[in-house]
């Protein structure tokens, strides 16, 4: 039997949110962006956990973004692959 007959096919692997913001930076780099994470409470009500900002023109693009819908329309989140809880 081989290894992959031997494993449960609905277990997950888990991906750490930064390593995932690492793989969604690579992907958005093609385009000229970047994603961001808020540090601050005020900033936070108003651009959500994440955004994303062009880095030609340094501007907000996308406000309020979720990791795992990112990761998974950019094609870096596999469907076996879930975010890892800190």
């Amino acid at each position: 039997m081989s290894y992959n007959q031997k494993t449960n096919k609905t277990t997950k692997g888990q991906v750490s949110p930064r390593a995932l913001m690492q793989r969604i930076n690579r992907a958005l780099a093609n385009e000229g962006q970047a994603l961001k994470a808020t540090r601050r409470e005020r900033w936070q009500r108003e651009l959500g956990d994440h955004f994303i900002v062009d880095t030609n023109l340094n501007i907000v693009v996308v406000q309020h973004c979720e990791l795992d819908t990112l990761g998974t329309e950019l094609g870096v989140l596999k469907e076996f692959e879930t975010i890892a809880l800190t």
